[in-house]
């Protein structure tokens, strides 16, 4: 079965009941039981719900995982993982991570004795220097959030199989259209299911899949133990997106590559970073271990922080909200919202500077939205605000 099927049809077979074609919201938090210690395979709704179930079952399908997970968050996904150290233990990580994921390693479980190397995971051998003996997790995102930068996925396996550490990658940038780690040895996949797999900026949620049993249980524990899982509505409206979301991407993935040639080419733009473009460095990783470059670009705006603030609040349609991956295009300010919980002196060491503009590039008219853009980039040029 293919991709676009199976985000369709796995797990979502007609209701046995009534033949709905698509799967009831099991709005409930318990079920009656038969007899005592007897059910019909759910008993509490934080444990187990059909709805649930049968989004677990078709993100499982699109990584090509063997099992799946999902949770309220993405944030409540990355905790769980987390819930596979113990203190003591160590975590290299690849430097360039969104905000969230800084902070609750960082400021929350170094606090409970986990300690973590931060990166730069582009190069392999950057990560094999910094394992310890304690050392237990790898963990990386490829393309990072901001910068697009890629970590080179077999290799890291060769690593980590070696030295017997689980991997772990964040594949939210990419989506399962575009990546599947799994297929190359990755341990575990985290997604925030808030982004490309919802699709409409209406959901927030998270998932974990991965095809080891010993992690799977461990995993499957700790969502009930700890208990960050999504309600069914939210369960239905990640799987709702997921009926799209290779139609959706192959349109952001144009529309983003499209928009990155213009600005590469435009004089009030310093740089852009996007794998699709040929300039960017790891541009033949991004062919080698992806199926496309994805509907995200960051770019470095001339003249500043403030020529920066110009072009954020000049346009129309990219409009100014933290998020991404949905069909409306955004821009943001990583330095003052996605990334804000990085102190300033690492955040900028790491390139993630107050002249760097994300953009989460949509699926409107191209020429709506370069149209947009070109207007807002005439304001910097001038450097003049229009609004």
């Amino acid at each position: 079965m293919k991709f676009s099927t199976k985000a369709i049809h796995v797990g979502q077979e007609p209701d046995p009941t009534t033949g709905a074609i698509i799967t009831p919201i099991y709005q409930t938090s318990t079920y009656v039981q038969e007899e005592l210690g007897k059910h019909k395979g759910y008993e509490y709704a934080r444990t187990g719900n059909p709805t649930r179930t049968a989004l677990e079952q078709c993100l499982a399908s699109l990584e090509n995982a063997k099992y799946g997970l999902c949770f309220s968050t993405g944030l409540g996904a990355t905790n769980t993982v987390m819930n596979l150290l113990s203190q003591g233990d160590h975590v290299v990580v690849g430097e360039d991570v969104y905000g969230g994921t800084y902070r609750i390693f960082d400021k929350v479980y170094k606090r409970y004795g986990i300690e973590f190397t931060f990166i730069d995971s582009t190069d392999v051998k950057n990560t094999e220097k910094a394992l310890r003996p304690n050392t237990k997790m790898i963990w990386m995102e490829t393309p990072t959030n901001p910068l697009l930068r890629l970590a080179d996925i077999e290799e890291h396996v060769k690593l980590g199989r070696a030295k017997k550490v689980i991997t772990v990658v964040d594949n939210t940038f990419a989506s399962p259209y575009f990546q599947r780690p799994l297929d190359l040895g990755i341990d575990v996949v985290v997604h925030s299911t808030t982004k490309y797999l919802g699709g409409h900026s209406d959901v927030v949620g998270g998932a974990i899949l991965t095809s080891r049993d010993d992690l799977y249980e461990n995993l499957k524990f700790h969502q009930n133990a700890v208990g960050a899982t999504p309600g069914p509505f939210d369960s239905w409206l990640v799987m709702r997106g997921l009926k799209t979301l290779a139609v959706r991407m192959k349109e952001h993935q144009k529309n983003a590559m499209t928009i990155a040639e213009m600005l590469e080419k435009h004089d009030a733009i310093e740089r852009v970073y996007y794998p699709g473009l040929p300039s960017h460095p790891q541009h033949e990783l991004a062919k080698k271990q992806m199926l496309g470059f994805g509907g995200m670009l960051s770019v470095i705006v001339k003249g500043g922080a403030q020529n920066a603030k110009n072009f954020l609040h000049a346009t129309k349609l990219f409009s100014l909200a933290e998020s991404l991956g949905g069909v409306e295009s955004l821009i943001g300010h990583p330095a003052t919202m996605t990334h804000a919980s990085i102190p300033q002196k690492d955040r900028e060491a790491r390139g993630i500077g107050d002249d760097l503009v994300r953009l989460s590039v949509g699926i409107e008219d191209i020429d709506d939205l370069l149209a947009d853009l070109h207007n807002a980039l005439k304001v910097v040029s001038l450097g003049v605000l229009s609004k």
